[in-house]
């Protein structure tokens, strides 16, 4: 059983590069529009153009726009959750500015990341934006040359499969399910690029993104037979 005070939950938000299909440049809409072709088969009222808005779940055509991260401190009753968000529309600071905290909290090989579907989401996704950046990828992130037991990667998803790889369970069906009350009280994931683009509202995607972090927690507890944490010992750090 991995040490609770040694993980760090982490969730990220994304949305495409540009506004509309029609600020991309010319060669990556042709590159968009091979990619649309394949997702919009047999679908007839969809187009490249009005598929777009799905852009930012690509790591190819999408950005990243908040990263929030917690760790929990302290043991029972009275543990605590700590959030920390990094976000901007300069992806390649907020990226950097996530990488140096990896760097400085997974200094041994305890340390794990937990995100829910983040093995085949937020993990690699982190990892081509930043890779695309030329920026180094922290330790703990790196999964090159890595037996499957060196990886400290942890994904509630995976967890609830028990080895059942057919299905796909959304974090909030999941804390649903588990009893675990769910803070989805304004926007959901769909919701994201229209937020980023039309409101230009970051801070309340930086609001959801902490939510799924708390969800994701909560979950990981629950799951591991511990005592969930208590919402007045969530902090938010600035």
């Amino acid at each position: 059983m991995v040490t609770l005070n040694n993980i760090l939950f982490l969730d990220i938000e994304t949305v495409p590069q540009y506004d509309c299909y029609d600020k991309m440049p010319p060669e990556w809409k042709a590159l968009w529009d091979l990619k649309a072709a394949y997702l919009i088969r047999n679908k007839e009222e969809e187009t490249v153009e009005t598929i777009y808005n799905r852009a930012g779940i690509y790591s190819e055509f999408g950005k990243i726009v908040c990263i929030t991260c917690g760790i929990i401190q302290g043991y029972n009753p009275t543990k605590k959750l700590i959030l920390k968000s990094f976000c901007g529309d300069d992806e390649k600071e907020v990226l950097l500015q996530f990488a140096e905290m990896l760097k400085r909290w997974a200094t041994d090989a305890n340390k794990c990341l937990c995100a829910h579907n983040g093995k085949e989401f937020d993990f690699p996704f982190l990892c081509r934006r930043m890779v695309i950046h030329n920026i180094p990828l922290p330790t703990i992130l790196n999964t090159r040359g890595k037996k499957p037991w060196e990886i400290n990667h942890l994904d509630t998803m995976d967890l609830w499969r028990f080895g059942d790889y057919k299905t796909y369970t959304s974090l909030n069906l999941l804390a649903c399910t588990l009893g675990i009350p769910t803070p989805k009280d304004d926007i959901d994931g769909s919701m994201v690029w229209e937020v980023y683009w039309k409101e230009k509202n970051l801070e309340r995607i930086v609001c959801y993104c902490q939510k799924d972090v708390i969800t994701v927690a909560q979950v990981y507890l629950r799951m591991t037979g511990e005592e969930l944490i208590a919402a007045d010992n969530i902090e938010i750090k600035p």
